[in-house]
């Protein structure tokens, strides 16, 4: 059902928010031009419910959190944010269907959103073929933004806030390798797109410093059994277990290892930073580490009033997935800075703004500086601008306190 937000739980975290969010300009509208026009569609979509819901449900949250924040100022153009929300379950088919319907039936100007590299891989086709901008804020397949690309596309409506996969690999070989001294690994993936794509680019990494796993292990959804795949990893005289899958069955991997009595590293992709990983595994998750891009801490104004508002908004003050709110909360920024420089709703002027954003907009994970070009629709392309988490006492913090310094300082 669309959303419109001027949500009175919102307004009592807005001021600070907004002169966090927006900067110098956040007591002007945002080009109010065109009062009292109907409401600018913008499509949501991820997994609201099933496995993957805490990531969804944290998305969707923070994307709602920053339309209201900009509604309660004005909106945009002058016209109110809708968001047309829908639950695609992670499921690929389900994910074009909703695709196509939010084009074709629902009259969006452009979307946000996608959780599930299968569904973006599967879905997105149908922004690009209709020319209407689309910011994926939490699916990290490296090939996501890479699909719509000269020659056989002029131009390329899918950009991205998350990061990707090759660049998540780099980051979590780097701490295997280079700042633990680990040389014999094991990979573990799920059998979806994220985890077989995921591993490839784990093995790529792993390549470029002149190693290979000692072993890839492959594992379903709902997976309730991890103790042969971790004996044989055990047997291969792994020293660490490299994962990229979702929170249920990166807790049986921490699950068996404990019962297995098996005391090696587990590092992974982000999703170690789910409730759904840290919950189900409690004390067996302590000491994971995974690259983040939003660690839970006020460690500079703009975080500080998202967590009052995430807060405010939600009643509860724990995120179940930080990064995929702050990543969720920052796309809606980005895109309505994006439409107020094209004041226009066209696709393509929404586009060509977004390549080209002037007006620096700060989020949570960092203070946007042209974000964007043409031939680049990634905000995060380097190592140093992801931090690494490690879960302690049941909740993600700063594996380093230089990650932690350097994020103060951003």
């Amino acid at each position: 059902m669309p959303r419109s937000f001027s949500r009175r739980r919102v307004l009592a975290a807005l001021p600070a928010a907004l002169a966090c969010a927006l900067g110098a300009g956040a007591a002007r509208p945002l080009r109010a031009l065109g009062a009292g026009g109907e409401p600018i569609r913008i499509g949501v979509s991820g997994p609201f419910t099933g496995g993957s819901s805490p990531m969804g449900i944290s998305m969707r949250e923070g994307i709602r959190i920053a339309a209201g924040l900009i509604n309660a100022r004005g909106g945009v153009l002058g016209r109110e944010l809708e968001l047309v929300e829908r639950d695609d379950q992670a499921d690929n088919k389900r994910g074009a269907r909703i695709a196509e319907e939010l084009v074709h039936k629902e009259g969006i100007v452009a979307a946000l959103g996608i959780v599930n590299t299968g569904v973006a891989l599967a879905s997105q086709r149908h922004y690009q073929l209709a020319r209407i901008p689309m910011i994926t804020a939490v699916a990290t397949g490296s090939l996501i933004t890479r699909q719509f690309l000269p020659p056989e596309f002029a131009d390329n409506y899918i950009f991205r806030v998350s990061a990707n996969d090759s660049l998540q690999a780099q980051v979590i070989v780097d701490e295997a390798v280079t700042r633990r001294g680990l040389q014999r690994l094991a990979i573990f993936h799920d059998a979806t797109n994220y985890g077989v794509l995921g591993s490839e680019d784990l093995t790529t990494a792993l390549h470029q410093r002149g190693l290979a796993a000692v072993i890839i292990e492959r594992f379903q959804l709902r997976e309730t059994d991890m103790g042969p795949a971790l004996r044989r990893a055990r047997q291969a005289g792994a020293e660490a277990v490299l994962t990229y899958g979702i929170g249920p069955e990166l807790a049986q991997i921490a699950n068996d290892l404990a019962r297995l009595n098996w005391r090696v590293p587990i590092i992974g992709s982000w999703t170690l930073a789910m409730s759904s990983f840290i919950d189900r595994a409690g004390p067996n998750a302590e000491g994971a580490r995974m690259p983040q891009t939003f660690i839970q801490e006020a460690t500079n104004p703009a975080r500080g009033a998202f967590l009052a508002a995430w807060q405010q908004a939600t009643g509860v003050a724990r995120i179940p997935v930080p990064p995929a709110a702050a990543q969720g909360y920052d796309s809606m920024l980005l895109l309505a800075q994006a439409i107020s420089q094209a004041n226009s709703l066209e696709g393509r002027h929404i586009r060509e703004a977004l390549e080209d954003l002037r007006t620096p907009v700060q989020g949570v994970i960092m203070t946007y500086l042209r974000p964007y070009a043409r031939d680049q629709h990634e905000t995060l392309t380097h190592p140093q601008q992801i931090h690494m988490g490690e879960v302690r006492d049941g909740r993600v913090v700063f594996a380093y306190a230089q990650d932690r310094q350097r994020a103060m300082q951003s």
